[in-house]
């Protein structure tokens, strides 16, 4: 969770709420524990791979469990190309077309370290999220030297403004659908997994109010609004290269995340027949779902080489509330043995990710049914009896 949409996302929050957009951190960290809590209980009961898409097909319907699959997937690839972009954006300060060869260079040499095992991404990740931290302690050091307290007299946008920061902000938050999605190859599932989702989602809130305060109080909301980096533009100069550093590691930490969990995600969807039968492969010595990580490393260096990096964010999040609003849904149908957490959280849940699906900026809306209507179009005609 703690990647690059901490980087990112506070400048489109800014321009749709204003100073609200610490209303809409606390209403997306609201909607995100309702989120964690159903994916960590439904986890315990179905510890293997595939996350949501496992937990619709099993709770409401394969239907269901497609509609899920599918948002994760198509939205989270579009997360993978927005991360490579703004690695090679903060990475290299050069013409579009060698950070376009640069990002495409990351994608790959990712997947290719992930091709190796769980394992080896784990200890990387390790390090580029201790990088990440470090970064951002120093923005917060700084921001604070340049603080003013009245960058934080009330500018919003309205209600709307207030929910569609809160959809955008999302973004930064969807990192623990990725934690259950490894039921396979994480020791004792039952326990670890349910554990690790809310406490991972407790550490990333409590850093991004502190970044979010910071930097409000450094740039204002205006300043956050207009600056393409936006955190750069709360610290002093001196100290904008630590940012963008810590930046363009932050985003190699998230591209190798989404890449472990879509090649989970495509594994057990291949699995069930729902995407082609060649992705369900597994190699027999790293215990990967290789033939899926290579797809997508193909489909995202193809992204990457033509698409424009506004607007993905948004896209990203209406995919990944769908897929948290199907979660929360199913995780409503468990029965009483099975519960951890009460049933009222997940009709929370349900409502509070419709409710920011529908307020995102228009243009994300019409894209994600745009693609969803594909996706199940597609199911719908190649469809097998029994599906």
């Amino acid at each position: 969770m703690i990647g690059a949409g901490v980087f990112a996302a506070f400048g489109p929050a800014a321009r749709a709420a204003g100073t609200g957009l610490l209303i809409g951190l606390a209403i997306a960290a609201v909607i995100a524990y309702c989120n964690a809590t159903a994916s960590a209980q439904l986890a315990a009961v179905y510890p293997v791979s595939g996350g949501t898409y496992i937990y619709g097909r099993e709770r409401l319907g394969a239907w269901w469990g497609f509609t899920a699959g599918w948002g994760f997937v198509v939205g989270k690839t579009a997360s993978c190309a927005a991360m490579a972009l703004t690695f090679a954006t903060y990475a290299v300060p050069g013409p579009w077309w060698l950070q376009r060869i640069v990002a495409i260079g990351g994608v790959i040499a990712l997947a290719a370290l992930n091709y190796r095992g769980i394992t080896k991404t784990a200890t990387v990740t390790r390090v580029l999220v201790a990088t990440s931290l470090v970064a951002l302690a120093i923005v917060v050091v700084g921001a604070f030297g340049r603080a003013d307290v009245r960058n934080l007299e009330p500018v919003s946008g309205g209600v709307y403004g207030t929910l569609q920061a809160a959809g955008l902000l999302f973004f930064a938050f969807a990192g623990y659908a990725r934690i259950a999605t490894m039921g396979e190859e994480v020791r004792d599932p039952r326990r670890t997994i349910p554990r690790a989702i809310p406490i991972a989602l407790f550490i990333a809130v409590a850093v991004y109010l502190v970044v979010a305060v910071a930097a409000l109080l450094a740039a204002g909301p205006q300043g956050l609004a207009h600056a393409s980096a936006p955190l750069t533009a709360a610290v002093p100069s001196g100290l904008a290269p630590v940012v963008r550093i810590g930046a363009a590691l932050a985003a190699l930490g998230a591209l190798l995340a989404l890449i472990a969990g879509i090649g989970r995600t495509s594994l057990a969807m291949a699995r069930h027949h729902d995407l082609p039968g060649w992705l369900a492969a597994v190699h027999p010595r790293h215990q990967v779902p290789h033939h899926a990580e290579i797809a997508l490393a193909v489909v995202v260096s193809a992204i990457v080489a033509v698409v424009d990096l506004r607007g993905v964010i948004g896209f990203s999040s209406f995919g990944v509330l769908v897929y948290y609003a199907i979660a929360n849904a199913a995780a409503s149908t468990q029965p009483a043995e099975q519960r951890r957490w009460p049933r009222w959280l997940n009709l929370l849940g349900v409502a509070g990710c419709v409710t920011l699906v529908v307020t995102l900026p228009w243009q994300s809306v019409v894209a994600g049914l745009v693609m969803f209507a594909i996706g199940l179009t597609g199911r719908a005609v190649l469809a097998r009896p029994g599906r």
